[in-house]
């Protein structure tokens, strides 16, 4: 016990010290933020979920102390509690008549969905805890991001509206255009700003669906990488689950509806309900894409067709996760992929 203690309190401190690096803000420091899940997932499921526990109030308690409690409390509600979680939900089992049932990888993705979802509105309270506050950040954010696209947009509505004054125009109409001159491209640039700000209004709704998914996808990547780590070494206590069999319940279809009746709701809730839709279509994606390995087990082609997928989807840069995440939400609700001998219950947390 003492020494999965050590072990959790030093992989606490190097995961602490990957996320502190980003205040560097380099490409490096990025870089090495982005692996600092790891050393928690890694001790939890290496050796026991209590050891990614003290690995997470180590990290935690160190940030907090010698930076800001912020930081402390940042990687506590971003990094390490969600990593715990997960090592936790991953090693969970229980005894049945036919022996030890782990915990399923259908409901593993979508906690994988739910605790992205959390740790991004845990964040938001953390840095703005009053909403209104919250929610200039997001309209100020998608503002600079908004005028950072479309600035050569409006430079050729100006432009057009110099040209349509032009004294070349004015010559050929035989007419003095001279007030047009100034209040036509004055027009065009004011409906571009309204443009502009509706854009921005709209993006700044959907930040916290966008943030959520990409969580999501990288806590996928972080769980299945850390499990392949520890499977190498040895040290991973259940047998490596069929992925391409992952299939969540139907009870997910009915989280995403109640996540959708939360986007209407206020405040923070409302923030809340954003981010579960985020964090459940990036789940969603990657049933899709687990059922598209399951299906083409067995037929001719199959490498090719994996290749073309993977290929369709580093080309569109992700836009091909919308076909995926339908394919995943029609699999969950036809229920046609599990086994008539597949338990119909399961450990809950």
């Amino acid at each position: 016990m003492a020494q999965h203690i050590g072990i959790g309190i030093g992989a606490g401190l190097v995961s602490a010290l990957l996320f502190g690096v980003l205040l560097k803000a380099s490409p490096l420091a990025i870089l090495l933020y982005l692996v600092a899940p790891l050393p928690i997932l890694i001790v939890g499921l290496g050796w026991s979920h209590k050891a990614a526990l003290w690995a997470a109030a180590a990290g935690s308690l160190v940030l907090g102390l010698v930076i800001t409690p912020f930081m402390g409390l940042a990687f506590g509600a971003y990094i390490a509690v969600p990593a715990w979680w997960l090592a936790y939900l991953t090693l969970l089992g229980r005894e049945t008549p036919r022996g030890l049932e782990w915990y399923p990888t259908g409901r593993l993705l979508g906690w994988i969905a739910a605790t992205a979802a959390l740790a991004f509105i845990a964040i938001a309270v953390l840095s703005s805890p009053n909403h209104a506050a919250f929610d200039r950040q997001l309209r100020a954010l998608a503002q600079t991001l908004v005028q950072a696209r479309m600035p050569a947009a409006a430079r050729s509505t100006s432009e057009a509206g110099r040209t349509d004054a032009s004294p070349v125009a004015s010559e050929r109409s035989g007419q003095d255009t001279t007030p047009d001159t100034d209040t036509a491209p004055q027009a065009e640039a004011d409906q571009a700003d309204v443009t502009r700000t509706e854009v921005a209004d709209a993006l700044a709704r959907v930040v916290p669906a966008f943030a959520a998914n990409g969580l999501a996808l990288l806590l996928a990547f972080y769980l299945w990488a850390s499990a392949r780590i520890v499977k190498i070494s040895g040290r991973l206590p259940r047998p490596w689950p069929d992925l391409a069999s992952t299939a969540m319940p139907r009870i997910t279809l009915a989280a995403l509806g109640a996540a959708l009746l939360m986007c209407l709701g206020p405040g923070y809730i409302g923030v809340l309900g954003v981010a579960l839709v985020g964090g459940f279509s990036a789940a969603f994606a990657l049933q899709g894409l687990a059922a598209f390995h399951d299906r083409s087990r067995g037929r001719p082609g199959r490498t090719l067709m994996l290749f073309g997928l993977y290929l369709i989807l580093f080309v569109t840069q992700g836009i091909a996760l919308v076909a995926l995440t339908l394919f995943g939400l029609a699999d969950t609700a036809l229920d046609r992929r599990r086994s008539q001998d597949r338990p119909k219950s399961s450990p809950a947390p």
